[in-house]
């Protein structure tokens, strides 16, 4: 017998390597198709705006009764960044990736499901197969390589028929995915936002707001951003700002000697 969450091409044509004239049984749906428990809210926006609104979404969840908060980010290292960043607001995070040593990782994880910590902030290594069933949020920081992904990593949350939500930082470099992400929305009956219906068709234009400010030229926005808080600024390891670049390669500072987590 085999077993498989999800049945794509791939997974079938490696059943039928191993299994000849086998019977199928299948639960739910054959297409790619989200929790219904899970409240989905998709945000079009810059990359430099990601880590503002990061910020204000946690303080907001973070009023809530139950706030347990799993963060998926694309690298490692940015993974790290953002952990550094939440923990420098006060806020209880740790990291979870494949750098971290399998005692870490258990540690990090019992810290997380018991709750002594309310964020996890993760790569893909947390995406398929972590099993907490009291994850109320989940924040795509960054959106996934692909939309099967996406529905597996939201898919921490709305465990056991709980109820979950989840957000997700889109932007505009990643129009190519726009449309399989609206067909998982629509499926499950989620709001799907104009500006990724726009994204879908190749017509989207950033707010009038940006535009002003792209306008009035702001010092390359998004390459050297400071956002107020000391030390910090995008562009890499500059006065222990963080760099977040697309891929395992970027440059990322620490806030003036602070440990590594």
């Amino acid at each position: 017998m085999m077993f498989s969450a999800t049945w794509p091409q791939d997974v079938r044509e490696l059943a039928a390597d191993f299994q000849k004239e086998a019977a199928f049984l299948n639960v739910g749906s054959l297409e790619l198709a989200a929790n219904h428990n899970i409240t989905q809210h998709v945000e079009v926006m810059e990359e430099y705006d990601k880590q503002d609104r990061m910020m204000k979404l946690i303080e907001e969840i973070n009023k809530q009764p139950e706030r347990k908060t799993l963060i998926f980010a694309q690298t490692k290292r940015k993974a790290d960044a953002l952990t550094r960043s939440l923990r420098y607001k006060g806020f209880t995070a740790l990291a979870i990736h494949g750098d971290k040593s399998q005692t870490e990782r258990d540690w990090a994880l019992k810290e997380f499901k018991t709750g002594t910590h309310q964020i996890l902030v993760a790569t893909d290594v947390a995406a398929r197969g972590l099993d907490v069933d009291d994850i109320k949020f989940v924040i795509n920081f960054d959106y996934s390589n692909n939309s099967e992904d996406y529905v597996h990593r939201i898919g921490r949350t709305g465990r056991r028929d709980k109820k979950g939500t989840s957000y997700t930082f889109f932007t505009p470099d990643e129009a190519a995915k726009a449309s399989d992400l609206i067909k998982i929305l629509e499926e499950a009956k989620q709001n799907v936002p104009p500006e990724l219906e726009e994204l879908a068709v190749g017509g989207y234009k950033p707010s009038k707001a940006v535009r002003e400010e792209r306008g009035r030229g702001y010092s390359g926005r998004g390459m050297n951003r400071s956002y107020g808080d000391r030390n910090r600024s995008y562009g890499g390891r500059r006065s222990g700002g963080i760099g977040f670049g697309g891929d395992e390669e970027e440059s990322f500072g620490g806030y003036g000697g602070r440990g590594r987590w």
